[in-house]
């Protein structure tokens, strides 16, 4: 083939000549020894020292790596090379899972309290049925009610308490990539990991989730039980309270679903609010959304602490709840007192309620267990089991 002279400089056309030189003594180097000959003398790249990029692509080893784009086929292709170049191919050609979220809004990012409630205050709720947001009484509790019972919760506070009751009723969504990042928050503060994790799997059961899917557990609670934990765990006051409540639940005797066990405490308190019990505490605070988080993390270290000092088991689990239950509506202020207690004594790095460490190893949650939730132990039950 004729060479175009295009204007190319002097030193282009030294490497023209050397390279008419390197394929007229092609043939006396294609011997079976010319390959270790070169290598001795440094390797066949050593020939393109110096030579500009632009003129490599005339070389014929560089014709050689873009033959597949002239329609150079390999002589003989090995069965490896074909299974291998069938599994690249079908790399392309998978799609992505229709549980998992949208990576485009940064799933791997922790995300706060409040930015996930300000993310929910921008959604449409009302295709949620409409709420009741107090318990209806009639005859003598109704009286009993009007007259002994708590205060009634301010006008201006009730838009702020329907909130908290809508998006009780709210589940998980695969879609929305806040909901996949409040669980990864969730996920990596409680374990300490720093990667992500599946939307689905195993690894919710170390956690405390009944099974693979944490959506399935959300019963009675939505995802305001998410939120509470994402509140727990993300605010520094109560994330070592959170750390040492997920530690005794992984204690080798009084292990219990940590994840589980919050969704009930959950579930108590949205109980507690439906019921005006947490009103006049509202009232005075001029706040809802931060009166019922922290009864929230209250009702939980009560929880842990009964467990602890008492030495309950799995099997005791509804019978602590509704006795849990019973006393926070009664004693809301109680609660919160001693949780305002607790949190100024970890600050000082004063032993906690929590503080005398669980003998014996820790161990993962067992299969066989069953956990009794408070909307499932029936009056004067002798049963402890029977999952939520």
């Amino acid at each position: 083939m004729a060479r175009r002279d295009c204007g190319l400089s002097p030193g282009l056309h030294e490497c023209q000549e050397e390279d008419k030189e390197f394929k007229d003594g092609q043939g006396e180097r294609a011997s079976p020894g010319g390959c270790a000959s070169r290598e001795e003398d440094g390797g066949a790249l050593v020939d393109f020292a110096g030579i500009p990029i632009s003129e490599l692509k005339n070389r014929d080893v560089l014709r050689a790596l873009t033959a597949e784009a002239n329609g150079w086929e390999p002589g003989v292709v090995s069965a490896e090379v074909l299974r291998a170049q069938e599994e690249w191919e079908a790399v392309d050609t998978i799609q992505p899972d229709a549980e998992s979220w949208d990576s485009s809004d940064q799933p791997g990012q922790l995300i706060s309290f409040g930015e996930a409630l300000q993310h929910l205050q921008t959604l449409d709720l009302s295709s949620f049925k409409r709420i009741q947001p107090t318990v209806r009484r009639t005859g003598l509790a109704a009286l009993r009610h009007c007259l002994f019972g708590p205060p009634k919760l301010h006008q201006g506070l009730r838009e702020e308490r329907d909130l908290v009751l809508t998006i009780a009723q709210c589940g998980l969504d695969s879609q929305d990539p806040v909901h996949g990042r409040v669980l990864q928050t969730i996920y990596k503060k409680l374990t300490g990991s720093k990667l992500d994790c599946a939307l689905r799997g195993d690894h919710w059961e170390d956690l405390g989730f009944q099974g693979a899917n944490p959506a399935t557990d959300l019963r009675g609670a939505g995802f305001l039980a998410l939120l509470h934990l994402l509140y727990l765990v993300m605010d520094a006051k109560t994330l070592l309270m959170a750390q040492e409540i997920f530690r005794l639940s992984r204690h080798h005797i009084q292990q219990f679903p940590f994840c589980l066990m919050s969704v009930n405490v959950t579930r108590i308190t949205i109980q507690a609010l439906r019921e005006e019990c947490l009103s006049r505490e509202c009232n005075r605070q001029q706040k809802v959304i931060a009166v019922v988080n922290s009864f929230y993390a209250a009702t939980f270290l009560r929880l842990a602490h009964v467990w602890r000092t008492q030495q309950k088991t799995i099997s005791d689990s509804g019978f602590v709840l509704k006795d849990l239950e019973a006393l926070a509506k009664k004693s809301p202020r109680r609660l919160l007192k001693t949780l305002e207690s607790y949190l100024a004594r970890a600050s000082k790095g004063q032993a906690s309620l929590l503080a005398q460490k669980c003998p014996g190893p820790q161990a993962p949650p067992s299969t066989d267990l069953t956990f009794t939730g408070v909307c499932d132990l029936q009056p004067h039950s002798s049963e402890g089991a029977g999952l939520i």
